[in-house]
């Protein structure tokens, strides 16, 4: 593993997002001094949080899994996640709505989810989903350790018994065929490989190996932490603290001072210099390319995974058939993908996500009242509208989101709004995101792995990123993971050691 060459002693991490505090606390493990530069007044980065007229609003991902690579930043400074956060486990994980009126929970637990599948579809499609549970668990184990949580310094690191492993799993086969092995009702085969979209591409195109995903979401488990998901990026922030890391709150990183290949300072807005050893980068991709004053050669343009629409809102009721995370599926399917990614076309069937996190933390909203987040995919403002378009489509799409919602059985949702607030395009593009969408970079082919951007920058030799725009990806667990690989960049330690002496925190554990 190549890493940082020279002094390493004091290391400046831009960005207090989850990829940002998890480099921190592993470097802060690593006994070195570490000093955390945030525009915003406090941590979260995409993991924020806003207060809407009496509400507490996550303003970014809203489903926990994979809590233990949380925990392996915690343990590396001798502290723990259960001791900080409150996690609770979602059971069901998901409920899942169909256009036809069908419904079915989404179990973590094997015997859980066998029964409820022979209720929902048969006794076949029951021993399917098991053969598919196996199946997925596989593919994790041949993937984890080698493909996802590991610095790749050449695609030739791919030539390893366990791609081997990977190909006869037939990884690199199409997800949707794949999970059709396993099972043949279309309304379960949507609900393994909606996550593809995820990484940016649809089920049809998506490689098997982004099964990966499904297997975090209905194997290992989905968890919500009390206070929201922003009680995460807090509480690491707050071990980050005490283990000795200093913050800097609400100060803008303007130039990076170089000399000799090496960043040797970090210029604020303000004009203050905070000099240092090596830099950890968490910003998106454009802002990164812009400190460093160039982006890097590649022989086709990045390609961005699709962008959503969000509606916060805050309503004087709820609907008894909605869990904490509801799937509702519309009726069509391949079509829609087709229009998120490639015609750049609004979905005109759309699949939406409904996550109502006052089902199991009431305090997020005032008393009697419910709070609900609506995510509905779209284009990323290159494949369709422009951010100046979405600024005056915007309310026409809410307005027809609350139709379809009402369609769909929610009676009364708009009436019942007496808080709301919509996250289009426009507003992802205005926090600097490439192609207006929190979701990066998408994952295909020649953008995973040794193909994704490197968390190395040729030409720096003190300069590492972090997040979700480079390895191993998008998604909470996977920019976790970004944060350990980029501090591993500099320490030149492998693993998380600390992590190795307790066991990951487990399902039921809260303190």
């Amino acid at each position: 593993m190549r890493t940082v060459s020279g002094a390493t002693d004091h290391v400046v991490v831009v960005g207090a997002g989850l990829s940002g505090l998890a480099a921190a606390l592993h470097l802060l493990g690593a006994g070195r001094r570490v000093t955390v530069v945030e525009r915003e007044a406090g941590p979260g980065g995409r993991a924020g949080r806003l207060e809407l007229g009496g509400y507490r609003v996550d303003t970014g991902p809203t489903v926990l899994t994979m809590p233990h690579l949380a925990d392996e930043a915690f343990a590396a400074v001798g502290d723990s996640l259960h001791r900080r956060v409150e996690l609770i486990p979602l059971h069901p994980a998901y409920r899942a709505r169909f256009a036809d009126g069908t419904g079915i929970d989404v179990h973590t637990d094997g015997d859980a989810m066998e029964a409820e599948v022979r209720r929902f579809a048969g006794d076949a499609e029951a021993a399917g989903y098991r053969r598919l549970r196996s199946w997925l668990e596989r593919l994790y184990r041949a993937q984890m350790r080698r493909f996802i949580d590991t610095n790749f310094d050449s695609p030739f690191q791919l030539l390893h018994p366990d791609l081997a492993r990977l190909a006869a799993l037939g990884g690199f086969g199409r997800l949707d065929p794949q999970i059709g092995r396993f099972l043949s009702d279309p309304r379960l085969r949507r609900v393994f490989s909606f996550q593809a979209l995820y990484a940016g591409v649809a089920p049809a195109r998506a490689l098997a190996a982004y099964a990966v995903i499904a297997y975090m979401d209905t194997v290992a488990g989905v968890w919500f932490p009390k206070g929201g998901m922003h009680a995460l990026p807090r509480a690491m922030a707050d071990a980050a603290a005490d283990a000795g890391a200093e913050f800097r709150w609400s100060a803008e990183v303007d130039a990076l001072e170089r000399a000799s290949g090496r960043v040797r300072a970090v210029r604020l807005a303000t004009g203050d210099r905070i000099a240092c050893d090596a830099v950890v980068l968490t910003p998106d991709l454009p802002v990164v390319h812009r400190l460093l004053g160039r982006a890097p050669r590649r022989p086709v343009p990045l390609r961005h995974a699709p962008s959503a629409v969000v509606l916060h809102a805050g309503t004087d009721r709820t609907w008894p058939e909605l869990a904490h995370h509801t799937l509702s599926f519309g009726a069509a399917w391949e079509h829609t993908f087709d229009e998120l990614t490639r015609t750049g076309r609004l979905m005109s069937d759309p699949s939406l996500l409904i996550t109502r996190p006052t089902t199991h933390d009431p305090s997020l909203a005032p008393p009697g009242r419910h709070l609900h987040y609506v995510l509905a995919p779209c284009p990323n403002t290159t494949t369709g509208p422009s951010a100046g378009t979405w600024r005056g489509l915007g309310q026409r799409y809410r307005d027809s989101l609350l139709a379809e919602l009402e369609r769909r059985g929610l009676d009364g949702f708009e009436s019942s709004m007496d808080q709301e607030l919509l996250v289009t395009p426009a507003d992802w593009s205005a926090q600097g995101h490439a192609a207006g969408t929190p979701f990066s970079v998408s994952h295909t082919f020649a953008q995973t792995g040794p193909f994704r951007p490197r968390n190395l920058v040729r030409g720096y030799d003190n300069v590492v990123l972090a997040g979700c725009g480079t390895t191993p990806g998008v998604g909470v667990p996977t920019v976790l993971v970004s944060g350990k690989l980029a501090a591993a960049r500099i320490t030149g330690l492998p693993r998380a050691t600390a992590a190795r002496r307790r066991p990951p925190v487990l399902e039921g554990q809260s303190r």
